[in-house]
């Protein structure tokens, strides 16, 4: 890979290789999400950009919440159909990831924040330490059969659209 290839390259011109190291690897996509209600939308209707989406304390049955990533990434949709699998194609609907994706973005013309891996050697310590990964929140795996809706708590990252 060459150094700074998102900035050289469109999305759709990266290789798989490429593609996966812009993953910051923060896991929220893992968690669940509170689309709040409007009174003028139907259930069936696309997010908005004017949407107000809420992470909630919630993760998908693969997360590992002690390093923030999918304990069958490659298998993934085996386990959880419905989860996302992002693409250049896709990308224009991704309103439902943080702001602080790199896909979403790179895509937005934004570029890289500040803490991310590929700024820093690979390393998530940068990430962590700004509190954008979910490693350190007090998270409930959706698999627990104790879990309760009373349990459900919003979290705030405290850098969400951070430079």
């Amino acid at each position: 890979m060459s150094v700074q290839f998102w900035q050289q390259k469109q999305l759709h011109e990266l290789s798989s290789q490429e593609w996966e190291a812009l993953c910051d690897g923060c896991g929220k996509c893992c968690l669940h999400k509170i689309l709040d209600a409007r009174d003028d939308v139907e259930d069936d209707e696309p997010m908005r950009s004017d949407d107000t989406l809420h992470y909630v304390n919630v993760t998908c049955q693969l997360l590992n919440a002690e390093t923030g990533q999918c304990t069958q990434y490659a298998e993934r949709l085996k386990h959880v159909p419905d989860c996302v699998v992002l693409s250049p194609e896709n990308l224009e609907r991704i309103l439902f990831m943080p702001a602080s994706c790199a896909y979403r973005r790179v895509y937005e013309g934004r570029g890289l924040p500040s803490w991310h891996p590929l700024l820093h050697g690979g390393s998530r310590q940068a990430m962590e330490a700004a509190g954008m990964a979910t490693t350190g929140y007090p998270l409930r795996n959706e698999a627990d059969p104790s879990l309760t809706e009373d349990q459900l708590q919003i979290i705030t990252w405290p850098l969400y659209d951070a430079p």
